[in-house]
């Protein structure tokens, strides 16, 4: 009888804090969705082991975009070399203007490995 008992409990214990975690679990909001939430355009750059997602990211001269840095995969951060843009560690977005027109390098900022001097990328304001 004793052990019929404490089964019970247990597995409606188990149960309550399941259901509990179910119904009040809110996943974490990416500073992605912090900034369409703002209305904030953004230009995100998913940066993994040596190499960036894009060859080449094109921004319209004149606006105000979120940069968020994305690291799918390793440890990176990035220089917009010539904007004085620098992301990396706790720092993984900033709002910038992009006031000046021209093609600017995008680097990675932290040494990442073998291939970290060739990690580079191109940033076109026009």
């Amino acid at each position: 009888m004793y052990k019929w008992l404490m089964s019970i409990l247990f597995f409606g214990a188990c149960t309550f804090g399941l259901i509990y975690l179910a119904v009040t679990f809110q996943p974490e909001k990416s500073e992605e969705d912090l900034a369409a939430a703002d209305g904030m355009k953004t230009l995100k750059i998913t940066a993994s082991n040596f190499q960036f997602d894009q060859a080449e990211y094109k921004v319209t001269k004149g606006d105000t975009l979120k940069v968020i840095l994305s690291n799918k995969e390793g440890k990176h951060g990035i220089e917009i070399v010539g904007l004085d843009v620098t992301l990396s560690g706790a720092t993984t977005s900033k709002e910038v203007t992009f006031d000046k027109p021209g093609t600017y390098d995008i680097v990675c900022s932290v040494p990442c490995g073998a291939g970290h001097v060739q990690m580079k990328t191109k940033l076109v304001v026009a």
